[in-house]
């Protein structure tokens, strides 16, 4: 009865997660909203019955799809506000680790950057509160630094969600970047942006034309570019940090 029990729940899993897999490549060109619940299951190869055992209906999926969009990318900035010491590292980092999440999950971020402001509101309201949830995350790691310098907490707050709406920003930049050059996917690596992060904070030189071929350099450059850019923002915001209770 158990090994029973066992294969149905590892086959529900299953189709559980061919529903979201489904609904992700459905997803890359059309939003939420006009997205049909039968052409997910036909793409999954399930009658629509099927679809009710795991799911309310196709607002119930996307909020699942919210929570495995953002979740492991929470545990990715937390990690690196932990433990990285000093301003430049700190930023350095967490531009390589969302350039390397979009790079790894980009039909995910897509996804969060369509549904955002989309026309599903169940959505809308679960992006809204993991993203306040990131916010909550941040400014508990920034509180104890910044209490020490007389910094009220809705200071801290607004600071934390100021780099919780950099990242967004940051992440849709690289995807958009990913999506100019098709055929760069995979090409460039977590090194092409760490030549963009370096300690000087210069954009690091182009890279030699690799498998890609030109398509391929000219992805890389793009995301150095970003990197480039998101660095120099996440820098100016630093220094706005440092002089904030100046006045």
């Amino acid at each position: 009865m158990s090994h029973r029990c066992g294969v149905r729940q590892a086959q529900k899993e299953k189709t559980r997660r061919a529903l979201l897999d489904a609904a992700l490549r459905l997803l890359e060109d059309q939003s939420l909203s006009s997205l049909g619940l039968r052409e997910v299951t036909r793409a999954v190869g399930v009658a629509p019955a099927a679809f009710y055992r795991h799911f309310r209906d196709l607002g119930d999926l996307g909020v699942a799809l919210v929570e495995e969009s953002l979740g492991s990318l929470h545990h990715m900035i937390g990690a690196i506000l932990a433990g990285q010491d000093g301003d430049a590292e700190r930023i350095d980092a967490t531009v390589a680790a969302v350039a390397e999440h979009v790079r790894r999950y980009p039909a995910h971020i897509r996804f969060i950057a369509r549904e955002r402001h989309g026309g599903v509101r169940a959505v809308r309201e679960a992006i809204a509160a993991e993203l306040d949830r990131f916010a909550d995350e941040v400014a508990t790691d920034f509180c104890p630094r910044l209490s020490a310098e007389d910094w009220p907490p809705e200071d801290v707050r607004m600071l934390a969600e100021l780099y919780v709406d950099h990242m967004v920003m940051t992440a849709t930049a690289f995807l958009e970047a990913q999506a100019e050059h098709p055929g760069a996917a995979g090409a460039s690596g977590a090194a092409d942006v760490e030549d963009a992060v370096g300690p000087a904070g210069a954009v690091g030189p182009a890279g030699a034309v690799g498998p890609a071929g030109a398509e391929g350099a000219a992805g890389a450059e793009d995301e150095r570019r970003v990197a480039a850019t998101a660095r120099k923002q996440l820098l100016l915001i630093s220094l706005g940090r440092h002089h904030w209770r100046d006045g």
